[in-house]
């Protein structure tokens, strides 16, 4: 390197040891939520942010599980099959996927958008290289996510453009004219927790450069499937579905819900009429799915979750998740119509196989097929795949594969070629159901709520998944932290709605909260089981607990634990006996108490430094503390974002009265990212969410070497600040957007681990992160101290290269010197480093000389064993 003659230069020095082992042969707070457009252009930043990162160099690493995938709402698949092997699958929270060779590979082809839950994918009948996708999961689960509007690939997926529609969050079909490409429709089921008026069915004509709303019944009704005749592209067929999921209550129908229904267009969406001559009344009609018979297109099927009751409840029944019914209604119901839908008829029977085909949640499901090439079969979608060959009239169920089903493609040219989407991925039938290949453990699309780790050596990850119950996983430094393998991940103590803690003092003993705050303490080392709900006093209410309820162990004493109901409740012997040492911490509104556990307890932390110092916050906004361990309890909620969700709190480890929250806005359809931070136990709060463009803020948490680092994670990625929450700057590099949902720092290896809802788990080595201050970002360089390394020789040995850490304030080429114990130098390596933290690598190649010695291999010489020294110009 030349340098400027201008100035001196500057050297500065470091030093490391290099071993040899020879192998063996083998926060803002807006006062409305963000629209769609406005979220558009925060998530713009966002991207920019991760371009711009002065921690851009630090990669995120997968660490899987690579067995098991996770929900996908709809396939499409291109045709005629044999001639073509393409597959497109849109996950409910991980993108969208392609294989070209029916399965047998995959790569996400749409992973990086303000959401990536998708709600349907689309092949252009006339043009197969056109593709579009629906972001917005329509089915509202309680993990869904809001969407923001469609995308359009006119290259079979390789680039995106957005088409519009940001504000309508749920997409559940679009459907492309047959002959023009040009022509499409998309039915909007809007919000999930509020009204909106971009509700409907909306058309272009320009391949999406403009957007005419065709079909609209009010702000609360959106369309949830659309079907085109292909015999008649002008003929439509449109269902309505009028819901709003409530923070206590499921999707259901309420009084003076009348807008579930179907409508006909016959001249391309400028006139509707509606059809419902024969289905049940419009109290009564929850969602609707639709479908067209191609062999006889006069030919239409209805599957409606039909509100009549069946029967009512007896005493002690209980739905799939241990709650007490209520009446059971009729459920899952097949009608037909042979008129293009004039009048309707039902066709299944009202028996008890279909009161339970979608059991006690049938709005997440409603999709239904005709066999293309015979009207009289037909498949409906719900816990299981079901198929009738009569018309409807009986069904049985299609076995082996997981549950809960969303999406079914149909071969026109071959009836028993069949492609299935479930919650546990995709599946696919060349003999009409009987048999099916699993593709699950290519489709890395695992939705998990959490993250816990434990202290063995190597240290493993627990997290609880959507529908496949918990897992735990290794977390392998043995290669080196830079290859840290994807793993497959073994069964864990809980289900699918658990926290975890491992006792950090014994790693066999793992707690576990199951559906509703059920708790567990469980022995892996004797496999012993062990259930420590807390007791509720005969006449007493039942306790309130969310689907995920909260438990920590004490930092203080790891047989000390609490755990977080309506109340908070403490053991001092690992959940034997149990005291409630709270009043009710929640708002507990009597007229906001469902069928849904709400009003409850999500956050809870006490302070490392006091013990009895203990905060909690709950899913309507409150948040309390007490420095008695429950003797007395003070609100402090004033200051933070009223009745939004607390979905953490952190205890500072470093300052008794220091305290960190997060609020997430979601079930209000607020993407505010809401931070806060207090230097007096909560009796004053200062936002701190400063520069994070986009919401809504899932975690935050606390470095536990660096009191300045702290870490956020949300509906778009992960953040860090490296001043108390001053300044946020983005961890990017190699996580796509994805809902980061929780964040751990292990704190003696030194890896913080991000749980993703619909990408699996991610690890990032933190440990020149934590070395970060705010005197670093001052000064023109700054070299880390640079790590000794273990050299491998052997026919099968790999050596982790030495990796050199720097800082420099300006980009700028440095030239490192790498001088032996004998005080040559051995090798320069020029760099080209960027504004923020680099990181350079030396291979342990070193300069030829004339004569080669014992270092060398393959033609190159290597580093002997010994201290090296390093030095760096600028």
């Amino acid at each position: 390197m030349t340098l400027s003659k201008k100035r001196l230069a500057a050297v500065l020095l470091s030093s490391f040891i290099l071993l040899v082992f020879v192998s063996p042969l083998k926060g803002q707070q807006n006062d409305k939520p963000l629209a769609g457009n406005k979220r558009l252009k925060r998530y713009d930043r966002h991207c920019a942010m991760n371009e711009e990162s002065i921690f851009q160099p630090l990669r995120w690493q997968f660490l899987g599980p690579t067995n098991i995938s996770g929900r996908i709402t709809d396939v499409a698949v291109t045709s005629p099959r044999g001639k073509t092997y393409t597959i497109y699958v849109a996950a409910a929270s991980g993108g969208v996927w392609k294989t070209v060779n029916e399965g047998t590979t995959w790569e996400p082809v749409f992973e990086h958008a303000a959401s990536t839950s998708i709600g349907d994918v689309t092949i252009a009948p006339s043009n197969q290289d056109i593709v579009w996708i629906g972001t917005g999961e329509a089915n509202i689960f309680r993990s869904s996510m809001a969407g923001c509007g469609v995308y359009k690939s006119i290259d079979a997926g390789k680039t995106w453009e957005h088409m519009g529609l940001a504000g309508t969050h749920t997409i559940p079909r679009i459907v492309i004219h047959p002959e023009n490409p040009n022509i499409v429709y998309v039915a909007a089921s809007g919000r999930e927790w509020t009204d909106n008026r971009q509700r409907g069915v909306y058309k272009t004509t320009s391949g999406g450069k403009d957007w005419t709303r065709i079909l609209h019944v009010d702000a609360g009704t959106g369309a949830i499937d659309l079907v085109i005749d292909p015999s008649a592209p002008e003929n439509l067929y449109a269902a309505t579905w009028q819901r709003r999921r409530k923070k206590w209550n499921d999707p259901r129908n309420e009084p003076g819900f009348f807008g579930s229904a179907i409508f006909r267009t016959e001249n391309g969406g400028a006139d509707w009429k509606q059809i419902t001559e024969g289905l049940p009344p419009a109290e009564k009609r929850g969602r609707i799915g639709i479908d067209i018979a191609r062999s006889n297109p006069s030919v239409l099927y209805a599957f409606i979750d039909n509100y009549d009751y069946a029967r009512q409840a007896d005493e002690g029944d209980r739905d799939a998740y241990g709650r007490q019914k209520g009446g059971t209604i009729k459920g899952a119901t097949v009608y037909r119509s042979d008129d293009r839908g004039e009048s309707w008829r039902q066709v299944s029977e009202s028996n008890r196989y279909m009161e339970t085909l979608s059991a006690t949640y049938g709005w997440v499901f409603g999709q239904m097929r005709v066999d293309p090439n015979d009207e009289n079969k037909i498949y409906v979608m719900g816990i299981s795949l079901n198929v009738s060959e009569d018309g409807g009239k009986t069904f049985r169920r299609l076995g082996g594969m997981h549950g809960d089903h969303h999406g079914l493609w149909i071969d026109p040219d071959n009836s028993d070629y069949l492609v299935n989407a479930n919650d546990g991925g995709l599946v696919i039938s060349y003999d009409g159901g009987k048999n099916w290949i699993n593709y699950n453990d290519k489709l890395p699309l695992v939705q998990f709520y959490n993250v816990s780790f434990d202290m063995d050596e190597p240290f493993h990850v627990y997290g609880s998944i959507q529908d496949h119950g918990s897992r735990r996983g290794i977390v392998d430094l043995s290669r080196g932290r830079s290859r840290i393998p994807a793993v497959e991940w073994t069964n864990a103590p809980g289900g699918e709605g658990s926290s975890h803690a491992i006792d950090p003092t014994d790693p066999n003993i793992v707690y576990s909260a199951g559906f509703y705050g059920s708790i567990m303490r469980t022995d892996l080392k004797a496999d012993k089981r062990t259930r420590i709900m807390p007791k509720v006093a005969e006449g007493d209410p039942k306790l309130r607990c969310q689907w995920v309820a909260p438990f920590i162990i004490s930092p203080h004493n790891p047989r000390i634990i609490y755990h977080g109901s309506n109340f908070l409740h403490r053991s001092m012997d690992r959940g034997d006996s149990w005291e409630r040492i709270s009043p009710d911490l929640t708002g507990n509104d009597p007229e906001k108490q469902g069928d849904i556990p709400y009003q409850t307890i999500f956050a809870i932390a006490e302070s490392p430094l006091r013990f009895g110092l203990i905060y909690t916050g709950s899913d309507d906004g409150k948040v309390h503390v007490t420095r008695d361990s429950g003797t007395t309890w003070k609100d402090i909620t004033p200051g933070l974002a009223p009745d939004r969700w607390i979905s953490r709190i952190v205890a500072s480890a470093y300052d008794e009265k220091t305290v960190y929250l997060a609020q997430n806005g979601k079930r209000d359809d607020d993407f505010t990212p809401y931070l806060w931070k207090s230097t007096d136990c909560g009796a004053t709060w200062r936002d701190i969410g400063g520069n994070i463009p986009l919401g809504p803020v899932n975690v935050i948490r606390e470095d536990p070497e660096n009191s300045e680092l702290l870490y956020a994670g949300t509906d778009v990625g992960v953040y860090v600040s490296i001043d108390a929450g001053g300044s946020w700057h983005c961890l990017g590099n190699g996580l796509p957007s994805t809902f980061v949902h929780d964040l751990v720092i292990h704190p003696r290896d030194r890896i913080l681990v991000a749980a993703t809802h619909g990408r699996g788990m991610y690890a990032l080595d933190v440990e020149y992160l934590q070395k970060f201050s705010r005197e670093i970002l001052r000064k023109r360089i700054h070299l880390f101290e640079t790590k000794s390394v273990q050299a491998r020789r052997g026919r099968w040995g790999r050596s982790e290269p030495i990796r050199i850490h720097y800082f420099l304030r300006d980009p700028q080429e440095v030239v490192f010197s790498i001088v032996d114990p004998d005080g040559e130098m051995v090798k320069e390596i020029a760099h080209q480093g960027r504004a923020g933290l680099n990181i350079a690598a030396w291979d342990l190649s070193v300069e030829r000389k004339e004569e080669e010695g014992e270092g060398r291999r393959s033609g190159r010489r290597y580093a002997e064993p010994g201290k090296y020294t390093l030095r760096v110009k600028w």
